[in-house]
């Protein structure tokens, strides 16, 4: 199933590690082929991976992206299991991203990160709020 992408003008998209930006304007892609995709609004940079969820999402981009590259998978096993000794109620969560990472599904371990990023920020929330 062709998949049809829409890029704003500007717009960045990372396919098959080639990093693509949009020109003037509106263009429309059709990728015929399974293909890592990642929209400007979906990457998350080093930099910006600034908490032990963030962190985890940028690593599972990484798998994503670069699956030939080593490393990745261990530095993620390590900040997942990190991250819950502290947050052990995000279990379901995390059984969440590693199922993806493990059937290969990738993009759907990314979707499961954006929910651990915001139980994070919930959890910190509560934690502040009963000082």
């Amino acid at each position: 199933m062709a998949l049809k992408l829409v890029l704003k003008p500007g717009e960045r998209v990372v396919i098959n590690q080639a990093v693509i930006i949009n020109g003037k304007d509106k263009a429309e892609l059709v990728l015929e082929n399974r293909a890592a995709l990642l929209r400007e609004k979906d990457i998350m940079t080093e930099r910006a991976a600034d908490s032990p969820a963030k962190r985890i999402y940028f690593l599972v981009q990484m798998l994503y992206l670069f699956p030939e590259k080593t490393g990745y998978q261990e530095k993620f096993n390590s900040h997942l299991r990190e991250f819950l000794q502290a947050v052990p109620s995000a279990t379901p969560l995390a059984l969440e991203i590693g199922e993806g990472i493990v059937r290969g599904n990738h993009y759907s371990a990314l979707k499961s990160c954006r929910k651990l990023i915001a139980y994070e920020q919930e959890v910190l929330k509560n934690v502040a709020g009963k000082r």
